[in-house]
C-alpha cells in the first residue's frame, strides 16, 4: 500500500482571516511539514517582507504548538487533524484508489451502502451517481445486457434503469420496438 502514496501527501493554499491579504501554502510529504507565506500589505514595514519557509519533520511538527494555531487559523481545524493523522502515519488509502478500481468496488456493495458512502465527499458522490457504477451493477445482476436494454439504458440512464422494476422496463421496451417498427414502415411507403 505504500506505493500509492506520493511525496506529497497533502498541499492546501489560502488566504489568511480578514482583513490580513496574506497567502500561505502547505504542503505535508512523507517526511515533513511545509509551511510558505507571503505578506502582502501596502504598508510601509511589510514592503520589504520576503516570503518565509517552515520546514519541519513530522515529529517535530506535532511538537510545535505555535505552527499548528497558526494552520488551525488559515485552514481549519479540519485540515490540522488531517495533517495529525498523516503525521503519525494514519494515511486514507481508499482516496488514493483510481476510480475504476473503487468503481469495480462499489460495484458489489449494497445499495444502502451505497447511498451511505455517497456522503462521504463529492468524489464519492460522483462515483456513486455515475453511469458507469449503475452499469456495473446491473450487469452484476442481470448477467446479460441485450443491445435493446443497453440502449434503453444510455437513453434514461443506468441508475434509472436499475431503479425501473422489469414491468416497466418491459412497457419501455416494447414502445421502442414499435417506435422502431413504425418508423420502418413510414420508410418502405
Amino acid at each position: 500500500m505504500a506505493s500509492l502514496l506520493t511525496d506529497t501527501l497533502f498541499e492546501a493554499r489560502g488566504q489568511a482571516p480578514a482583513p490580513s491579504k496574506d497567502f500561505y501554502q502547505l504542503l505535508v510529504t512523507k517526511t515533513e511539514v511545509i509551511f510558505r507565506w507571503w505578506k502582502i500589505s501596502l504598508r510601509s514595514e511589510f514592503r520589504e517582507a520576503r516570503p518565509g519557509e517552515l520546514r519541519e519533520t513530522h515529529e517535530d511538527f506535532l511538537d510545535d504548538p505555535s505552527l499548528q494555531i497558526q494552520i488551525a487559523i488559515v485552514f481549519g481545524g479540519d485540515t490540522l487533524d488531517h495533517i495529525f493523522n498523516m503525521c503519525r502515519g494514519n494515511y486514507d488509502f481508499l482516496v488514493r484508489l483510481p476510480d475504476p478500481l473503487l468503481l469495480y468496488i462499489m460495484s458489489y456493495l449494497d445499495l444502502e451502502d451505497i447511498a451511505r458512502l455517497s456522503q462521504v465527499s463529492h468524489r464519492f458522490e460522483t462515483l456513486c451517481n455515475s453511469d458507469k457504477l449503475w452499469e456495473m451493477i446491473v450487469q452484476n445482476l442481470s448477467g446479460k445486457i441485450t443491445s435493446e436494454m443497453r440502449s434503453l439504458a444510455h437513453e434514461v440512464g443506468w441508475k434509472q434503469f436499475f431503479f425501473t422494476n422489469k414491468i416497466q422496463l418491459q412497457l419501455q421496451l416494447r414502445r421502442r420496438r414499435q417506435m422502431k417498427t413504425e418508423s420502418s414502415d413510414s420508410l418502405s411507403d
